[in-house]
């Protein structure tokens, strides 16, 4: 067991969220000794966060459960930059009405898992757009930019990975990294910031904004990574073959949100129990303990502690009915997706147009293996026609034609 002072490392600790620490020492000094306002940067760039920032949004949390100050900053200004860490290529361009509605919808999750107010430990939320679309550009360059060599930033990954593809990485992208440190200073000058958190991939941009600020005004801060999350067979945390699992209700409905986490690797249930919920870690031990069939029970304990912290109590016990009366009880509940036709489509193009496969041959491949059914009996022609009733592929997707 560790031999941190602070609750605050102790528990990130303990329920695995700790990968880098630039200064652990000092960094639980701090936490034992006073409250610690503490920031992690979201990007605006959808109206809804997916599963893949859930463990940043719970390292807020914790921060909060254990005495300190959570800070959100939304990345109004930066997403018109646009980080170019892990991605192939430019993202597209929104307007800055796009960003403020995309803040508006991302801040109702937020809501949920953070106490906002005015008080010492309560979040606050702030857009980066309020400092950085105000700066000047030539003052900035000389200020800021003698802090920053080219050849060290040739060296990130993100500005690597493009290189070696041969992918184009543009100029304004470029600076991404230098705006991203900028609002460390700042948040250190408005809120006496003192730590920077979030996933590995951020490091360089954390220990970037770290050296800015110590450089330019002597200030001590921290920075602190949590480990790329992967699920067990290797794939990213939040994505599917039907695309991404949105936090926000408008982008994905409840059931399908539960039903991600019910699905999850056996190998994964106990890591997920410490990182996404609030169980007692001895409750957690006694779950990841269950074997063979009794596994599923934990899935859907993880299923709707997660449901519920994200979506509401209301959510979680609707999912679970859904799901119950679906594989249980062999009937239709109301939360399952829904596909409304004008007319027939064949049963391929059904699959299809619910995400259940990739393409037209996934389809019918999954028909001749005889997993595809509708109304509980077996679908042998890909191409048969369908108006309506309960179509499912496996045991885990279904929904209703109607």
């Amino acid at each position: 067991m560790s031999e941190y002072k602070s609750d605050l490392l102790r528990l990130l600790d303990e329920r695995g969220y700790v990968h880098q620490m630039t200064d652990a020492q000092g960094l639980d000094a701090l936490a034992a000794r006073q409250i610690m306002p503490g920031y992690i940067g979201f990007d605006a760039t959808a109206p809804s966060l997916h599963v893949g920032s859930l463990v940043q949004i719970m390292m807020l949390r914790r921060l909060q459960q254990t005495g300190h100050k959570p800070i959100v900053v939304m990345g109004g200004g930066t997403t018109k930059v646009g980080d170019p860490s892990g991605k192939d290529e430019s993202r597209k361009m929104l307007t800055s009405q796009d960003i403020d509605d995309n803040i508006a919808s991302i801040r109702t999750v937020f809501e949920r898992l953070l106490t906002f107010g005015d008080g010492p430990t309560d979040a606050i939320m702030v857009n980066n757009d309020e400092w950085l679309s105000t700066l000047g550009y030539i003052e900035l360059l000389r200020d800021v930019g003698p802090h920053f060599t080219i050849n060290r930033m040739l060296t990130f990954d993100s500005v690597k990975l493009r290189l070696d593809r041969e992918q184009p990485l543009t100029f304004l992208e470029f600076n991404y990294m230098i705006l991203q440190a900028y609002d460390f200073l700042e948040l250190a000058r408005r809120y006496d910031c003192r730590l920077q958190m979030g996933g590995s991939d951020q490091w360089g941009n954390i220990v970037n904004g770290l050296e800015l600020s110590r450089r330019m005004e002597g200030r001590e801060l921290f920075g602190f990574t949590t480990p790329l999350l992967t699920t067990a067979d290797g794939a990213k945390m939040g994505k599917t073959a039907a695309g991404a699992v949105w936090l926000n209700e408008d982008q994905l409905p409840a059931y399908d949100f539960w039903q991600y986490w019910r699905n999850a690797d056996d190998r994964d249930v106990g890591r997920f129990l410490r990182l996404f919920t609030d169980l007692p870690l001895d409750e957690i031990a006694r779950l990841e303990g269950l074997e063979g069939a009794e596994i599923n029970s934990a899935k859907i304990v993880l299923a709707n502690e997660v449901t519920r912290l994200v979506r509401g109590e209301e959510a979680a016990k609707s999912a679970e009915a859904t799901a119950a009366q679906t594989f249980v009880g062999g009937g239709a509940g109301e939360d399952l997706p829904r596909l409304s036709l004008e007319e027939g489509m064949t049963i391929a193009s059904a699959l299809n147009a619910l995400g259940f496969v990739a393409s037209n041959g996934e389809a019918k491949r999954k028909v001749a293996e005889g997993a595809v059914r509708l109304d509980g009996e077996p679908v042998s022609d890909a191409a048969a026609l369908v108006t309506r009733g309960k179509i499912s592929l496996g045991k885990k997707k279904h929904a209703i034609i109607e």
